[in-house]
């Protein structure tokens, strides 16, 4: 299972969106609300439209941010990237890439990779030391030597944040089902605290991931206590997208206000 097919899509809102909302004025939930509500890891499919993520961004108050992969999963080249970002230059969301291996820019000009509003990456592709890779989110992932897969993993983190041109951090903390029950035991303090010197060394955004669930509380007001900032991502292609329920629960419970979050520069007007 790749990784444009491991989301199925569940429930196709019905319709068309009309009268879009312009894109400042859904930010916030509420006058209440202490921070933006925007889900900058979206994923698009034939089924599941840019029509149909707005008439979610309406119906939740939610802004989205939309992101593709490169190649091999699906933007190939310089073509395919111009084409991607031409199509969603008329809609009120924020136009993203997620990278899934590291050197990926040498498949793009940096002129047109300028034109992208952010780059979010995750390091769910664990190189082995023998030409494989671990896929950690496949449901089937094993994991023979704990110890040695952490190392492995923190080195391939380590290498996404400090070599990579990215803006957020996705998917941290998340391990592979067969070691997940040793969460708390395995993020150790000083694996957390090097992942997040890493993101403030390069001003990375720490992704809090609404499918995985992570990172959890004492993670976050580390981070926090450290300057770091945050976005909201729930890696959807269905109506999953915009829910963002354990994001808004752990930001409100570890206090995150406006000034705690990443928003993206918008390189173009709607």
């Amino acid at each position: 299972m790749d990784r444009r097919n491991f989301i199925k899509t569940a429930v196709v809102a019905p319709g068309l969106l009309l009268n879009l909302p312009s894109f400042a004025e859904s930010l916030y939930n509420a006058e209440s609300q202490k921070f933006p509500l925007i889900d900058l890891h979206a994923h698009l499919t034939d089924t599941f439209t840019i029509e149909k993520l707005l008439e979610l961004g309406e119906k939740y108050n939610v802004k989205f941010g939309v992101v593709d992969h490169p190649a091999p999963w699906a933007l190939k080249d310089d073509n395919d990237l111009h084409r991607f970002i031409e199509k969603l230059r008329q809609y009120p969301v924020y136009v993203g890439l997620q990278p899934t291996y590291l050197g990926w820019r040498k498949n793009y000009s940096a002129e047109l990779v300028s034109q992208l509003d952010y780059i979010l990456m995750d390091p769910q592709m664990v190189p082995k030391g023998n030409g494989e890779t671990w896929q950690i989110w496949q449901f089937d992932t094993y994991i023979e030597d704990t110890e040695d897969f952490m190392n492995r993993y923190m080195d391939y983190a380590m290498n996404v944040l400090y070599n990579e041109s990215i803006d957020i951090f996705a998917w941290p903390l998340f391990l592979p089902v067969c070691i997940a029950r040793d969460y708390y035991k395995l993020w150790t303090e000083s694996r957390m605290q090097q992942i997040i010197t890493a993101a403030k060394a390069r001003h990375v955004a720490i992704e809090i991931n609404d499918m995985a669930h992570t990172p959890h509380e004492e993670f976050i007001l580390k981070a926090k206590e450290q300057g770091l900032k945050f976005t909201f991502g729930s890696d959807s292609r269905s109506d999953i997208a915009g829910k963002l329920a354990y994001c808004r629960r752990i930001a409100e419970k570890c206090n995150l206000t406006e000034k705690d979050f990443y928003i993206p520069n918008k390189k173009f007007n709607v």
